[in-house]
């Protein structure tokens, strides 16, 4: 792994109420804790994988701004972490992403689009998330999570109990949902 750059911890006031965050800095992405001022000995933790047209821009294409929402809520309630994990598009980034957008607006479905673009259906890696998670010496956690390949590449941590994040489908994901489940196996 790269050198990590970690910046000091700062507040970070919110809709959902007051968290910390800390940024991660590996090569030149940027990752991100936000956690309560608590985190029990097992804490709630929401591996957020970046998605900057469901997070930010509102896209109805998927369900990854409100998953994000629903993990704020969530663990501002139960105390806990969300790692920002910035892979955008599955770590196909905003360019690629965009143009498998494209694809998609053709009939194929993310993980053709992704194919036919010269990527894997999910270029993600977890290793940064180890070690942010070793950073702050969680050992335990409960993981906020549809993604089996997330439970299968945190082999530092145990995961106590996986919770399933399930938002309500509209007409320009459901497509999407299902080939999550179906073809990606999300526990959908």
């Amino acid at each position: 792994m790269k050198q990590i750059e970690i910046s000091n911890v700062a507040k970070l006031p919110t809709k959902y109420g007051t968290f910390n965050i800390q940024a991660f800095k590996e090569g030149e992405r940027e990752h991100l804790a936000i956690f309560t001022d608590e985190l029990s000995d097992t804490p709630t933790v929401r591996v957020h994988s970046e998605c900057l047209t469901g997070d930010a821009l509102s896209s109805k294409k998927c369900d990854c701004g409100e998953q994000l929402a629903h993990a704020q809520e969530l663990i501002a309630d139960k105390n806990g972490m969300i790692i920002y994990h910035r892979q955008e598009g599955r770590n196909i980034g905003l360019l690629g992403k965009v143009n498998a957008y494209a694809l998609q607006d053709t009939g194929l479905n993310t993980i053709e689009a992704n194919h036919q673009l010269g990527f894997r259906a999910d270029e993600r890696t977890y290793e940064i998330v180890e070690y942010i998670l070793e950073y702050y010496n969680i050992k335990k956690i409960r993981l906020l999570t549809n993604n089996p390949k997330k439970i299968d590449s945190l082999s530092n941590v145990e995961i106590v109990e996986r919770i399933p994040i399930q938002m309500s489908s509209n007409p320009h994901n459901e497509n999407y949902l299902k080939v999550k489940k179906e073809q990606l196996g999300h526990m959908l």
